[in-house]
């Protein structure tokens, strides 16, 4: 295999990774708090034997937009938004995590959880309860819970200390390696949830011209082949 073989192969790997992530995009456009993901690029220059060099392409690395998602109201008493920066704090079986998506119910026994079932913890790292008679729920601008005008708790509203350094986990729960403190004036819209922030247009056209592209790789790798094989041949006969 020669030179040419392995620039172009290490392009096709990098579109394939490519295509695989807007896919993935297109599939959770309906995903409440998901946020967009791409692929960068990477040049790397590789030495040959004959004193010169070939550069080569990777695509190892993930980057996510947080850009904010519009917001969509929908009435609902525990269905939350951020307006701006911050994210939701919630306890998963791995961890504390991030999370931007706000459509939360009440389980049985009264705490306030994630469609996933984590619990949605309060400014003090604890599970936000609700009391079950607490039948006129309104929640402030700063998270802030109160039933029939009294504060019973409120929701934890936190800033990533480096947002480049988030690890996503799953489709929208992400890991602050770098920690995080809490989010200062926060902007939570109750009965609002985000959506996620993908521009389907863009993805498509994208899906289209990453094809595309994957297919010119193939048919020069293909034609590459044969000139090969006919050159062996040449040769045999």
């Amino acid at each position: 295999m020669g030179i040419t073989d392995y620039t172009t192969l290490s392009r096709q790997q990098g579109l394939m990774r490519e295509m695989r992530m807007v896919a993935n995009n297109i599939a959770n456009m309906a995903t409440t708090g998901y946020r967009q993901q791409g692929v960068v690029f990477s040049e790397y220059v590789r030495q040959t034997d004959r004193d010169g060099s070939v550069a080569m392409t990777a695509s190892h690395v993930r980057n996510t937009s947080f850009a904010q998602g519009s917001l969509t109201r929908t009435g609902g008493q525990l269905d939350l938004a951020i307006e701006g920066e911050g994210f939701f704090l919630v306890q998963t079986p791995a961890g504390e995590r991030l999370t931007r998506a706000g459509n939360f119910a009440s389980s049985s026994a009264g705490d306030l959880v994630t469609q996933d079932g984590h619990l949605v913890l309060d400014s003090g790292g604890a599970p936000v309860f609700i009391p079950p008679d607490a039948t006129d729920l309104a929640i402030g601008q700063d998270g802030t819970l109160s039933s029939n005008g009294a504060p019973i708790g409120q929701i934890g509203i936190v800033q990533p200390l480096d947002p480049g350094a988030l690890v996503r986990e799953g489709g929208v729960l992400f890991r602050a390696e770098a920690g995080y403190d809490p989010a200062e004036a926060p902007r939570v819209r109750q009965g609002f949830v985000e959506s996620a922030n993908v521009d389907p247009i863009l993805q498509i056209a994208r899906m289209i011209e990453v094809q595309r592209a994957y297919e010119m790789g193939q048919n020069f790798l293909q034609r590459e082949d044969e000139r090969v094989r006919a050159a062996i041949k040449s040769m045999i006969t």
